[in-house]
């Protein structure tokens, strides 16, 4: 399990995260959803501690983790903006963090190629390849690290219908081989299809969490309001 508790983050005196405490299970999808400046990026860039928080804590399968402690590579993220090589093809950008950390990386990316369906532009450079490719392949290059956990920012954003679906897809793949995956959406539909978990943030809180039917049967104003906010903008 990874899980934060009471979680406190501010930045220049504004308190980002307040209080936060949750768990993403292995076997799992977790999404969160929330408005937009609430602190979803926050805590999972504490999550990966990137960010070290203020106050709480964060324990990796019931490890408590120190200011010197990395979760990586048992937890990788792959964050809205990709950082992808630019002068790396997209084979060697998924290949760079893995040459000191898994041995057996030269025969592990023919498996990710064949998941994700890369074989005809594994090749390619980042500029040479659409949104959605650089997405599976920044996915691909957090998964031949074999983590347990995997920390996904809006990784849909730009993708239209059809290639979410795929995503989708790829991450029950994911889900069934058991590793723990925290999502953060902004698509209430994509939440719905894919979660075992739905945690809604708002004002740096988890307001309501539960299973995917909190979006059919809310129990808090909050997040009633939210989803009629977001059906009157879908």
């Amino acid at each position: 399990m990874l899980s934060a508790r009471n979680i406190y983050k501010s930045f220049d005196g504004r308190k980002i995260l307040d209080g936060v405490d949750i768990d993403i299970a292995p076997g799992q999808i977790s999404c969160i959803i929330g408005p937009s400046g609430t602190g979803k990026t926050t805590l999972l860039r504490a999550l990966c501690m990137l960010d070290l928080p203020d106050e709480g804590s964060i324990s990796l399968d019931g490890t408590v983790l120190g200011p010197q402690d990395t979760p990586w590579p048992r937890v990788t993220a792959v964050f809205q903006s990709l950082f992808l090589w630019p002068h790396l093809t997209l084979r060697e950008n998924i290949m760079l963090p893995a040459r000191n950390h898994n041995p057996d990386a030269a025969k592990d990316i023919e498996g990710l190629i064949n998941l994700f369906e890369m074989g005809h532009f594994i090749d390619n450079y980042p500029n040479q390849s659409s949104v959605g490719q650089r997405q599976r392949v920044a996915l691909a290059r957090a998964l031949i690290l074999n983590p347990k956990y995997v920390l996904l920012d809006e990784i849909t954003s730009a993708l239209d219908v059809e290639q979410s679906a795929r995503i989708l897809t790829k991450l029950t793949h994911l889900k069934e081989r058991g590793i723990g995956i925290f999502l953060i959406t902004h698509h209430l539909g994509f939440a719905k299809r894919a979660a075992d978990q739905i945690i809604f943030m708002s004002d740096g809180k988890v307001t309501e969490k539960g299973a995917p039917s909190i979006l059919e049967t809310p129990q808090t104003p909050r997040l009633r309001e939210f989803l009629s906010l977001a059906e009157i903008a879908a």
